[in-house]
Formats: structure tokens, C-alpha cells, sequence
């Protein structure tokens, strides 16, 4: 006969709000004792027991886990973004030292017209010179 202080796995495992195969593990793992009624495996009231503890230890390692990796994720998480950023202010660095550049290149080319025009204004001038000598000594 089935005594009443019995409790199936699917019934232990609905209570705790987990599988059948998580509360095999936990029987498996624990060595803990079980009993065979009617081709059903049951589970005495000091196995019922045994397996709350060691659900309730899995599960408090579990989330102890969980929280752990949890903190591990954020760190990462604002590691990526410290990263990110420092990747942007590299970019915009480097655009900026290529506009930098472009200028400075911008600046000589401008100052060699600015040469080659004073060269020819220069030479216009010297030029002027001669003709207006030769003009005044032709009217000499």
C-alpha cells in the first residue's frame, strides 16, 4: 500500500517549482534513498526533506552564480563602453589631425603662389623700371 507521507518527483518537483530531471539529479548526486510502489518511484518524508535542503543550497548557489556573473557582465559591459569611447576621441583625433594636416599643406601651397606672386611682381616691377629708364633716357 501506498502511505501518504510519499511523494512522487513530478509532485516534489511541481512543489518547488522545478523539473522531474532536476530533482533526479539532485536524488542522483546525493545519494539519496527512494522507493519503488507500484512501478512508481516515491520518496519518503526524511528524502523529501534532504532534497528541499539541497535544492534550496543548488539554489542559493545558483543565484550567488547568477549575481556573480551578473556583476562580471557589467564590469564588461563598461569596460566595452570606456573602450568605445576611447575609440571615438582616437578617430576624431585622427580626423582632426588629418584636417590639421590638409591645413598645413593648404597654408604652404598659399605662401609659394604668394611667393611665385611676389616673384612676379618683382620681376613687373624691375621691369617697369627698365621701360620708364629707357623712356626717360629716349627723352633725354
Amino acid at each position: 500500500t501506498m502511505s501518504k507521507n510519499v511523494k512522487t518527483i513530478k509532485e516534489l518537483a511541481d512543489e518547488l517549482g522545478t523539473n522531474k530531471t532536476r530533482i533526479s539529479r539532485i536524488i542522483n548526486k546525493n545519494s539519496i534513498p527512494t522507493q519503488k510502489i507500484k512501478n512508481k518511484i516515491v520518496l519518503e518524508d526524511n528524502s523529501v526533506s534532504l532534497i528541499r535542503q539541497y535544492f534550496k543550497n543548488e539554489t542559493q548557489q545558483q543565484n550567488e552564480t547568477v549575481s556573480i556573473l551578473r556583476t562580471e557582465l557589467d564590469k564588461a559591459h563598461s569596460h566595452i563602453e570606456k573602450l568605445s569611447n576611447l575609440l571615438d576621441q582616437q578617430q576624431r583625433l585622427a580626423l582632426q589631425d588629418k584636417k590639421e594636416n590638409q591645413s598645413q599643406e593648404e597654408v604652404q601651397t598659399i605662401k609659394k603662389q604668394m611667393e611665385a606672386l611676389n616673384d612676379k611682381i618683382k620681376g613687373q616691377e624691375q621691369l617697369n623700371n627698365q621701360v620708364s629708364k629707357k623712356w626717360y633716357q629716349f627723352w633725354k
